[in-house]
Order: C-alpha cells, then sequence, then structure tokens
C-alpha cells in the first residue's frame, strides 16, 4: 500500500478511477458520519457502545419481545428522518453520473445514497423506506410507521392486526440472496473497489474485497481506523471521507 501526503493520494486515486474500466463503491457506516448519523464500533460514541445490539436488533427480540425492539428502533427511525446526504454521498453520485463508478454496495439502511442521486444502489441490509407487516406483507413508508404504534409501542399492522417489521436485516437474519447475487456479480466484474466508511468487518459484506481481488481488481480504501485489506490495498486515504472524496471529485474535473 502507498504511503503519500494527502494531496498526493487523492491524485493518485483519481488516476485509479480514470484507468479502471469498472469502478464499485462498497460503502458502512463511516460514509454517513458527516450527516450526523454515529457508526456502530467507534469507543464511547457507536452505537453498539451503548446498547448491546444482540438485546435489541436481533430478530429473536423481534418475535420474543416486540415492544423492546421497537423501543430501540423507533427513536432511530426518528432520527435517521431528518438527516441528508452529506459531500461524501454526493462525490458517489457525481461519479455515477460522470459515468465514473457503476453502482454503490452499502451496507446502510439510512436511504442517503439514493436522496444524494446514486440510482445503481444495492442496500444489502435493507432500508428503513418501508416496513412490512409479517401476517399479511402490507408494505409501509416510512412516514406511515409513526402511525401504527399501539399503547404498548408495537407498530400493529392497520390491515390485518399483525406485527410490522422494518425492512432491514436484523442480527440472526440472512441477507437476501438476490440481494448478495447482484453484490456479488459487481465486486467480481470491478477493476476498482472503491472502499469508504466501512471497517470491513461484517460478513458477508466483508467478503466482497476478496472477490475483487481474486479476479485481478484492485482495491482503495477510504476509511478512518485498519481494515482487514489495509496491506492488499493500492493505497489508503484516512482523512474525513466526505473532505476526502470531494477532493477525489474535484481532480476529476
Amino acid at each position: 500500500m502507498e504511503r503519500q501526503v494527502a494531496p498526493a493520494r487523492q491524485a493518485r486515486l483519481a488516476d485509479l478511477i480514470r484507468q479502471s474500466g469498472c469502478t464499485v463503491a462498497l460503502t458502512g457506516a463511516g460514509v454517513s458520519v458527516p450527516s450526523g448519523i454515529p457508526d456502530f464500533r467507534t469507543p464511547e460514541t457507536g452505537l453498539w457502545s451503548q446498547v448491546d445490539p444482540m438485546e435489541v436488533a436481533h430478530i429473536d427480540v423481534f418475535e420474543r419481545d416486540p415492544a423492546r425492539f421497537w423501543s430501540y428502533y423507533r427513536p432511530r427511525f426518528q432520527s435517521l428522518g431528518d438527516k441528508a446526504p452529506n459531500r461524501a454521498h454526493e462525490a458517489l453520485a457525481e461519479l455515477e453520473r460522470r459515468g465514473l463508478i457503476e453502482g454503490v454496495i452499502t451496507q446502510n439502511i439510512d436511504r442517503l445514497h439514493r436522496a444524494a442521486g446514486s440510482e445503481n444502489v444495492i442496500e444489502v441490509h435493507g432500508s428503513i423506506e418501508t416496513s412490512s407487516c409479517r401476517r399479511c406483507a402490507t408494505s409501509f413508508g416510512v412516514e406511515e410507521v409513526e402511525e401504527l404504534f399501539d399503547a404498548e409501542g408495537v407498530a400493529i399492522c392497520s390491515a390485518c392486526g399483525g406485527p410490522v417489521k422494518p425492512d432491514v436485516v436484523l442480527f440472526g437474519e440472512l441477507l437476501a440472496e438476490s440481494t448478495m447475487a447482484r453484490a456479488t456479480d459487481l465486486a467480481e466484474r470491478a477493476e476498482l473497489m472503491l472502499c469508504v466508511g466501512s471497517s470491513l468487518a461484517v460478513y458477508p459484506v466483508a467478503g466482497l474485497p476478496q472477490l475483487t481481488l481474486d479476479q485481478g481488481g484492485r482495491l482503495a480504501i477510504v476509511t478512518q481506523g485498519p481494515t482487514p485489506f489495509d496491506a492488499e490495498a493500492e493505497l489508503k486515504l484516512e482523512g474525513e471521507v466526505d473532505e476526502e472524496l470531494a477532493a477525489i471529485v474535484a481532480a476529476l474535473a
């Protein structure tokens, strides 16, 4: 991995993007931190430093104690509702508009890539955009869910009275096969995978960079903190993700 001053690394990444016939972005929670959304694992500020995810965000909790589940997820829905894309989301959308990246694979559920204008977005962990009844499959938009809560704080389907669950992948659930198939296809075709704001530690998504490497592609990493792929990346940028990506777009002008 190259070690250069920041402007040189940004220029080098811009060159890698220019040279690549197929660039794919893989994003994690860090890409949304500049939008005011905490990541998961940063000590003291990360979401999982405040609560055990297995106690609030596991499918077993949803099924066994939906009030406890929603006591965590309801405020999270409310907190994500007013968040706006930052320059990192906007930079990736601009690169797609210019034909310089083919798509975005994201672990995030916050919808901000789509809000920024990215069109080919693969949301491997689902999205808060909708919630669905587990009994009759009626779908509710994120703005409708608040009207579904009963006196116990549980979201109940207005059509059949069944339990309503966010259309996100909880701990204990498998990722949708069709979604992972799309992500795998992009990873295998990528000549360059741009990993942004992810620790690359949560599988199976964390295995996608290896698929790119196995097919002869390259990795570039824009994130703070170590990842398992640092030694195999062409280069790594460790500044604020919104500043780094904005600088790369400027270098490609």
